[in-house]
This record gives structure tokens, sequence and C-alpha cells, in this order.
């Protein structure tokens, strides 16, 4: 899921950018503009021309994403909207899977209640869960784990997003439970679905509130998200999942962007604490380039190497990202279905997802006057284990089977918890990927 090759890479990136943007001893060039983010529809513009860079160069970069199933793109520097995708326009407004992403949004939600006083990142997650629940050991998982992903959970990352999309899971928390621990919590980063769906869960016994409804108020809200505007899916017991399926129109995952980028500030709201950010984008002890729910530092994920080294993303399967570049101004946020392509084929589509962010900011840092150009993508070798996305013990677990289920938990029943039918909770229009049709979330 993520690359730690080039993370070092990205240090000596960040002096040959920045020393190209302003070269020493040019005149003083006209102030560049600086915007203001707003919750209302429209964001605050500025042509690239206006914040020191060259449009040809954005607009070649608008052009190769719009080639590459890039659906909508939106550039950001000193907060104003510099460039958008070709089909913008189209897409802009209707509710979209950002898949992993949603792990970040869960991110800022805790951060938000850490700052509360409502989370205590410390804690062992026994301290919020029903008397019962869980054994000992799980019990003993804390938060801070979960969000770093060292639950120490057995992964099969298809296998535990497969029943969620179609969707079946009776409880998804409940579900992660059962799943065998590989390593002792703490030890081990191991990109688990279950372990972020737990996380939701906590999030919501921590709170004392529906996770949606405390989404709602205090991060959507103020940002001017309207709670028609999107579908954030729920399993059978009506826990939220966190993994994925927060499906949400680009217009407005931007201004999720747009908050992180001002270290949770809007306007004159602070919504999320500037410490808590300080923790969430610094890497893991466990994982240089990973910290809680973040992608951290050039060339992981699918962050380009030779991009400055305090590059940090949100990332979604199929390419949902966002990408910051703080000593840029720079936030780039797009959406759409994979695009690279691969001398391996599928396979290797599945593994170097870098290749069409390498190339869009090949040339979208061109547009800085004096940056030099990193080169073409270089795929390197398959070397991914598919076998490592399926867990056959964690699909059957669903129905009550093998030794990843949670005893008295299966599609038919779960301990006590009422369990609505199978797509019971999807709305009108949504349908794995988008939603659609005029009863569908998005913006009106």
């Amino acid at each position: 899921m993520g690359r730690i090759g080039g993370f070092l890479i990205g240090f000596a990136a960040t002096t040959l950018v920045g020393s190209c943007v302003f070269a020493p001893g040019a005149q003083a060039a006209e102030p560049e503009t600086q915007c203001s983010v707003t919750s209302a529809r429209e964001l605050q513009r500025a042509r690239p021309e206006q914040v020191g860079m060259d449009p040809a160069a954005v607009q070649k970069a608008l052009e190769f994403a719009a080639g590459r199933n890039r659906f909508n793109v939106q550039i950001f520097r000193h907060d104003c909207l510099i460039g958008e995708g070709l089909t913008n326009d189209q897409s802009g407004n209707t509710a979209w899977n950002i898949w992993s992403s949603t792990k970040s949004v869960v991110s800022l939600l805790a951060g938000i209640a850490w700052d509360q006083g409502k989370l205590d990142l410390t804690a062992p997650i026994g301290d919020y869960l029903p008397a019962g629940l869980g054994d000992e050991l799980r019990r003993s998982i804390t938060v801070a784990n979960l969000l770093t992903e060292t639950s120490g959970m057995r992964t099969g990352v298809f296998t535990e997003g497969i029943t969620g999309v179609i969707p079946i899971d009776p409880n998804s928390a409940v579900q992660a439970l059962g799943v065998p621990l590989d390593s002792a919590p703490g030890t081990r980063f191991s990109y688990s679905q279950r372990n972020v769906d737990l996380l939701a869960y906590v999030l919501e016994l921590a709170v004392g509130e529906p996770l949606q409804q405390f989404s709602q108020r205090e991060l959507f809200d103020p940002l001017g998200i309207a709670r028609g505007d999107y579908y954030w899916a729920r399993d059978r017991a009506g826990h939220t999942y966190g993994y994925a399926h927060l499906m949400i129109p680009p217009n407005d995952f931007a201004k999720i962007g747009l908050l992180v980028h001002n270290n949770g500030r809007w306007g004159a709201r602070q919504l999320l604490a500037p410490d808590y950010l300080s923790k969430a984008l610094a890497p893991s002890t466990t994982n240089p380039c990973y910290g809680y729910l973040f992608w951290i530092g050039a060339g992981c994920a699918e962050i380009p190497d030779f991009l400055p080294s305090d590059t940090y993303a949100m990332s979604g399967l199929g390419l949902q990202n966002i990408f910051f570049i703080p000593s840029l101004d720079l936030t780039v946020m797009w959406t759409g279905v994979f695009g690279n392509v691969s001398r391996y084929g599928l396979q290797g589509i599945l593994q170097n997802f870098e290749e069409v962010p390498h190339e869009f900011f090949r040339r979208l840092l061109g547009a800085f006057p004096g940056t030099a150009d990193p080169g073409p993508y270089v795929e390197p070798p398959i070397r991914i284990d598919p076998s490592r996305y399926f867990d056959i013990d964690i699909l059957t677990a669903v129905f009550g089977l093998g030794p990843s289920a949670y005893p008295g938990c299966n599609v038919v029943a779960c301990l006590n918890y009422p369990l609505a039918p199978p797509f019971a909770d999807t709305a009108p229009g949504c349908a794995v990927l988008v939603c659609l049709g005029p009863e569908a979330p998005g913006i009106r």
C-alpha cells in the first residue's frame, strides 16, 4: 500500500524545488495573490500567473490528467483555485466514493474528539467498548494503535472490504474483534480495513452519539457541506464504515483538503487542533511513510519521490487523492478510476499507482520557473504478493465460520444488535463508486 523506497530522496527535492521558485538576486516580482477559504459553494480563484505559476505548464498537467481517467482535478495555491480538470463541470457536484481517503477523514474526526477531551489517544479501546466485548488482548489495543494501523490484526485487504461493498457485514467493529492478531499491538504496521472500522466505532462511543451526527455538526457544517451532499455507508448494525465508502462530491472533498492545508483552521474558526495535526502528520515509529491514517513523505504510497519531503497525502483506491505540499503552498485534489499504465498488465496497475502522479507532477512542477525535470516514470518490477489481499478466514467469518469469526456474530444475527437487511442503508442512486440520479446525494 505504500513505498518506503525514495523517502529520503524527498529531502533533497525540497531544496531543489524550493530554490527554483524564487531565484536569488532576481528583481522583486509583483506580490502573489492570496485567497481565503470559504464555506460558500464558489471557492476563491486566481489565474496561475497570479500565484507565480506558468499557465501553459498547468494546462499541460491538466490535459495529461484528463487523458488518464482523472474525472475531477482541482489545484490550489495560496488557497486559490488556479487549475481545474477538463470535466470538472460534469463531475464536481456528484457524490463519489473516495475509498481509503475516508480513513483520513476519520482521523480528522478523532482529532476533533481529542481536542474536545472526549477521546484519549493513549487509552486502550477497552475503556470505550461495552463490557465483555472483545477479549483482554484486543481490548488492550490503544486508540493510537488504530490510528497508526498497528493493532496487529491479520489483513486481507480485499476480503476485509468486499463484504462492505456487497454489503452484508452484520457489524464490522464486532467482526474486527474476531480477527486474529499476527503481532502484538503497537509493534508492526499492517494496513487493515477492519482496524479503521473498529476505530470509527470507538470514536462513536467516545463522543456519545452516531458518528455521522458528530461529523456533520463538527466538521461538515462549518465547511458548508450539507447533509444531503454525501452518503456515508454503514454496516447492518448502523455503524459507519471507517475504512472507505464516504461518497462525497469532489467540490466538497476539496474543502476537506483546504482545511487540512490550513492546519485545521477555517476562516475565523479553529476546527481542528494544530497539535493533533502535528501528531497525525508525523511518521509513526513502525512506518516512516505513515502517520495517523495519512501517508507521509516523498516516495510513499502515490506520492512521487521527487516532490518535497514535507509532502503528504490522503489516498484511496483507484487514485482518490489529496496531495499536500506545504513548502510550495500547493494542494491538489483529484478523483477518478485508476488511469495508470503498466508493462506488467493488471498486476502492475495494482502495484504501480505512482505512474500517474509522477507524470502529472512532473508537468505541474514545470509551472514553477527554473524547476528541473525529474524525467519520465521508471516502473519498478513486480514485487507484490497477491495472496496478501485475500484471507478466506476473514471472509467466512462474516457467516460465523472459521477462526476469525466472533462468537455469536454472523449475517443472520450479531450479539444483541438489530440488523437491517442488506442494502437497507444504501442511499437512492448510490452503487459502489458513485451516486447518480435526481434523488441521489450530491450538491444541488
